[in-house]
């Protein structure tokens, strides 16, 4: 670990991105160039006292989840990420195949987006990054673990995980939930996360395994999905997705047509979601 040239690396990199660059406002007092410590502390989910520490070249070695989370708040490139890594005395992750680094173009389009809910996910349905009415409506999914995170698994195996869609709907989710995995699959190979998923899944229980064998590809979940929430009820939203090719990544947005009660009730959702991170 170069705790020196660590620290210099992130304070620079602090120093060239503006408020602008990352979602947040400039008000009317800013006088030091850059984000302020506690701004880009609250990006990279960590204590103002621990970013100042490595800031300052007297902290702890971070973990590869804490570099993972600063190459996310500091919008950094690949390139970048793996400068960060090799500092702080880590093997740069490799970048063949998936990858869950998200390329600072896609974090800035989701920076601009508060007013209703967006994440960016992997083609497994991996949540990697929220915005605060995306927790809103599905809850923290980027900090689960493990299989957990896989959308699909969690959704044979954790039966809570389905109240966010009404029963109605379950059947079809479910369908479209193992043809993505098995998209998947095909792209990702023996060996894969994907593989590792199905394995686990065909060993939980008849409901998956019965899905599966119809082979079922090319499903969608459609231009619209119906949401229930436990305190704004439920409302029916319109789903647009940027891709990122290279990435494999996905941003998901969820809006809902103006002047209709889904609207209203989007916009209350979006306010718990700015409640709860201001808590």
């Amino acid at each position: 670990m170069d705790r020196a040239q660590l620290a210099d690396f992130l304070r620079t990199r602090r120093e060239a991105l503006q408020p602008e660059d990352v979602g947040l406002p400039r008000g009317a007092r800013r006088r030091a160039p850059g984000l302020r410590r506690e701004e880009v502390a609250l990006l990279c989910d960590m204590s103002v006292d621990y970013w100042s520490r490595l800031e300052q070249g007297r902290g702890p070695q971070p973990s590869d989840q804490m570099l993972t989370a600063v190459a996310r708040g500091l919008r950094l490139t690949l390139a970048e990420r793996d400068h960060l890594f090799r500092l702080a005395g880590h093997h740069a992750p490799e970048r063949v195949g998936r990858s869950e680094h998200v390329a600072p173009g896609l974090m800035r389009v989701l920076d601009r987006l508060h007013d209703t809910p967006a994440q960016v996910m992997t083609d497994l349905g991996e949540t990697l990054v929220q915005n605060a009415a995306a927790v809103a409506l599905f809850g923290d999914a980027s900090r689960l673990t493990g299989l957990d995170r896989v959308a699909a698994y969690r959704w044979f195996t954790h039966p809570a995980s389905r109240r966010i869609y009404p029963e109605r709907d379950h059947d079809l989710r479910g369908r479209v939930f193992v043809a993505e995995l098995r998209t998947a699959l095909a792209r990702q190979g023996a060996g894969s996360r994907a593989e590792q998923a199905v394995t686990a899944l065909l060993a939980s229980g008849e409901e998956f395994a019965r899905v599966w064998a119809d082979h079922e590809v090319g499903l969608v979940h459609g231009p619209t999905k119906c949401f229930v929430h436990p305190e704004v009820g439920e409302l029916t939203l319109e789903c647009q997705k940027l891709l990122d090719a290279e990435q494999s990544q996905v941003l998901l947005v969820l809006t809902a047509v103006p002047g209709t009660p889904d609207d209203d009730r989007l916009r209350l959702l979006t306010t718990l979601g700015r409640q709860a991170l201001d808590a």
